[in-house]
């Protein structure tokens, strides 16, 4: 009696095998399928962008801002034509270019162009280097942030042309000047995207460089700034706007005539002698001047950040 109980539980464990190994192997299979699912999913939803050749990508990208500037210029001269302002308040395209002509053929149109960028190329490189630092120090250290963090969010916010008046008080008129306005309204800047940047760092690649040695600085220099550079980047180039607004409002105010002359001094001097061609003409070169660094120097640097990270995809 006992064997034949036996026996028939030994049945019903192998009828409960035979029917446990299907489900699970359906299991699987569902699994896959879902998995293959998703994965087709999300190569619809994006993909990489292939490189184009040179003449279609210039094209692409230089056709629609150059519908939007021939729209403004029209619109401009429209303004002109009827007369919304008198005409020397509002010269028309054709008066601000012959004022740029002029200064060109004077040969003092570059020596302005250089001085600002040299000053704000200067202020930028020496904000790279104190935000830079500040900013690992506020990532890494959690006192430092609780104590600082605050403080360089109001920072950041502040315009700039708050602190002319303090510099000056402090340096003079001197280039000191300038560049302290420079360092002040850049480097918050540039020390919250590298803390924005390092937040958003993976606790795994952390973990991964302590376990092959990368610590201390081996570990900022390989493993920290390495995979914080997207927002790092972005922390750059929102430092280099923000060098180039408090530089031009720097040179607006701390006019000398031994400190050389700038976009910024040119700018105030069309205001003293009431010279709207010579104001909008500078306004113009400042202007032409950022969005040409950007496009240069930053938007290259980003494409290739992101590029390398497949981050940089078409929906």
């Amino acid at each position: 009696m006992a064997s034949t109980e036996t026996e028939a539980e030994s049945t019903a464990a192998q009828a409960g095998g035979d029917s446990a190994a299907p489900a699970a192997a359906a299991k699987d299979t569902a699994a896959t399928d879902l998995a293959g699912l998703e994965a087709g999913l999300d190569a619809l939803e994006s993909r990489i962008i292939d490189r184009q050749p040179w003449l279609r990508t210039v094209v692409s990208k230089a056709f629609p801002p150059v519908v939007a500037i021939v729209l403004v210029l029209a619109l401009w001269q429209l303004a002109y034509h009827f007369s919304l302002k008198p005409h020397y308040l509002l010269p028309s395209p054709v008066d601000v270019f012959r004022s740029l002509q002029q200064k060109w053929l004077e040969g003092t149109l570059l020596g302005f162009v250089w001085t600002s960028v040299s000053r704000g190329a200067l202020g930028f490189l020496a904000s790279v280097g104190i935000g830079t630092l500040l900013g690992l120090v506020v990532a890494r250290v959690k006192v430092v942030r609780a104590a600082i963090g605050p403080i360089l969010s109001g920072l950041q916010s502040l315009p700039s042309v708050a602190w002319v008046p303090a510099a000056i008080i402090w340096f003079g008129l001197s280039d000191a000047t300038i560049y302290a306005v420079v360092l002040l309204g850049a480097i918050p800047s540039i020390a919250n995207g590298l803390v924005a940047g390092v937040d958003q760092i993976s606790p795994l690649y952390l973990r991964a460089g302590r376990t092959i040695g990368a610590t201390g600085l081996a570990g900022v220099r390989h493993v920290l700034l390495p995979a914080a550079l997207p927002g790092y980047l972005a922390g750059l180039k929102q430092g280099w706007a923000f060098s180039w607004r408090s530089l031009m409002a720097a040179e607006l105010i701390v006019n000398a005539a031994d400190l050389g002359t700038g976009l910024g001094q040119l700018l105030e001097q069309g205001r003293e002698l009431q010279d709207m061609s010579w104001v909008l003409a500078a306004i113009l070169l400042i202007l032409i001047v950022g969005i040409g660094i950007d496009l240069l120097i930053f938007a290259p640097l980003e494409r290739r950040v992101l590029r390398s990270r497949g981050l940089l995809v078409k929906s």
